[in-house]
């Protein structure tokens, strides 16, 4: 009998993170201190598919005839900046209602089709197959593009998100970045 030998490892990938941006984001971007503070982990209280889930999307996404958009203003005078605010996206959403204000991604798909960057549909089936417990009744939009700081999420989104999920008993937060 013949035994097949391991394959040899390959040579590593190098990625190049900074390919498709300017020079000067690559410099600003490898100049920005690493934070050493601990990724909070926090363990599935149960099984997921008893789990309730919501979907977070960075897209800057928001329904258009009934919140204000992000501010697009500020970002176009300072385009290190971000709108840190987030807004409510309920799970029945139609894609008629939905409207985006972000300079840093193209629009086109989400407005023909916005599971595309929160992925509603797509968790309703599993919802309805049992894989996971439940889709919460809301989901959140923020843009993605925020200060390095991220002071505002730290010390205000953060902790109001954190408590609204708490609230309507949310295991999980799932973020769809655009």
């Amino acid at each position: 009998m013949l035994r097949a030998e391991a394959p040899k490892p390959e040579a590593p990938v190098t990625v190049d993170s900074y390919r498709y941006l300017p020079r000067s984001m690559k410099t600003m971007y490898e100049a920005t201190p690493v934070s050493d503070e601990p990724v909070a982990w926090t363990p599935l209280p149960r099984p997921l598919n008893r789990c309730s889930i919501a979907l977070m999307t960075s897209a800057g996404i928001f329904l258009k005839d009934s919140q204000a958009g992000f501010d697009e203003e500020r970002e176009w005078a300072n385009p290190q900046w971000g709108d840190p605010t987030y807004r409510v996206i309920p799970s029945d959403v139609r894609q008629e209602q939905v409207a985006c204000s972000h300079l840093h991604i193209s629009h086109d798909d989400l407005l023909e089709d916005v599971d595309v960057v929160l992925p509603i549909r797509a968790f309703k089936a599993l919802e309805t197959e049992g894989r996971i417990g439940s889709l919460a009744g809301e989901h959140y939009s923020f843009m993605g593009y925020q200060d390095r700081r991220l002071l505002d999420w730290r010390n205000t989104q953060g902790p109001e998100l954190a408590a609204r999920l708490k609230e309507r008993k949310v295991d999980v937060l799932l973020l769809a970045p655009a």
